[in-house]
């Protein structure tokens, strides 16, 4: 019937079996692709916090010394802030239930994106 084919066809195990070994590379390259983006996106958030928390305490020492200088002692700018952070914390601490909602979704969709 095809007189241009020179090999047989295939018997029908040997395709299932190429198919099936197919796809199992294929869903271990999916698996290494999907750790490969956790890892980077997590080393990239990393850095990023390491930065703005350096940002954060660079800035404290700033207004700390600046108030100190307004108040005419250093400890006096140092307190105000110390006083500042402790008003912060204790408004996160009151609307914890508010803040860790977002916080718990942006992690979900961060692990589950396509």
């Amino acid at each position: 019937m095809e007189e241009g084919k020179d090999t047989p066809p295939q018997p029908i195990l040997d395709q299932l079996r190429d198919y099936a070994e197919t796809r199992i590379k294929l869903a271990k390259y999916q698996a290494i692709e999907g750790g490969t983006s956790i890892a980077a996106s997590l080393i990239a958030d990393v850095v990023v916090a390491m930065s703005m928390v350096l940002a954060f305490i660079f800035a404290s020492f700033t207004l700390a010394f600046y108030l100190g200088s307004v108040f005419g002692a250093d400890w006096m700018g140092f307190g105000c802030v110390a006083i500042i952070y402790l008003l912060i914390a204790l408004a996160i601490k009151f609307n914890k239930r508010a803040i860790e909602g977002p916080i718990v979704n942006a992690l979900i969709q961060k692990i589950f994106k396509s």
